[in-house]
């Protein structure tokens, strides 16, 4: 079999026009406005490019975020205070806490305080074991982008093979 190249950037920039479509619609029919809100804890600076993308992404489609930039000393408790006002917030629909935390703060803790059905990355422990059931689950970004990929390429994937490598609760897992 020949490889085939996937182009990921114009498959995204074909989706965020999709988007943009679907979420200008929903605000004129529903008045309702998407919101996200980013937590980015410290300055790691990969974090800080993966946070600007996101920021862009939701810019570009319409939705509304917020990013919420906490120092790297922030105490766990003010960190959770913050999931707890975003998840009771109704103009938030969806809470990305962007990894990696400082190696202080407990990721699976705060992962777990973010309403599972707010839940943008799918890390929550409710929607990792729906997953792994087989059950409707909000899948993580990133293997959901990669099936989106594939599925845009090779059509139905139903029969087809495919070789993960790694096991990482990110990508391999899921």
């Amino acid at each position: 079999m020949t490889a085939r190249l996937i182009d990921g950037k114009a498959v995204a920039k074909k989706l965020r026009a999709e988007y943009s479509v679907r979420i200008a619609d929903l605000k004129a029919r529903h008045g309702i406005v998407p919101g996200i809100a980013v937590i980015l804890v410290g300055d790691n600076p990969a974090s800080e490019v993966y946070v600007r993308n996101k920021i862009t992404a939701c810019r570009d489609t319409g939705i509304h975020s917020e990013l919420y930039r906490l120092p790297a000393d922030t105490p766990e408790t003010d960190l959770m205070t913050r999931i707890d006002a975003l998840n009771a917030d109704p103009a938030v629909h969806g809470i990305l806490v962007q990894l990696p935390l400082p190696g202080r703060l407990d990721a699976d803790a705060v992962l777990g305080a973010v309403d599972p059905a707010k839940d943008v990355d799918g890390f929550h422990p409710l929607n990792a074991g729906r997953l792994a059931m087989g059950q409707p689950a909000i899948v993580p970004c990133t293997p959901q982008g990669c099936l989106i990929m594939l599925k845009r390429q090779l059509g139905d994937l139903a029969g087809r093979e495919a070789v993960v490598i790694g096991r990482s609760g990110i990508v391999g897992r899921p």
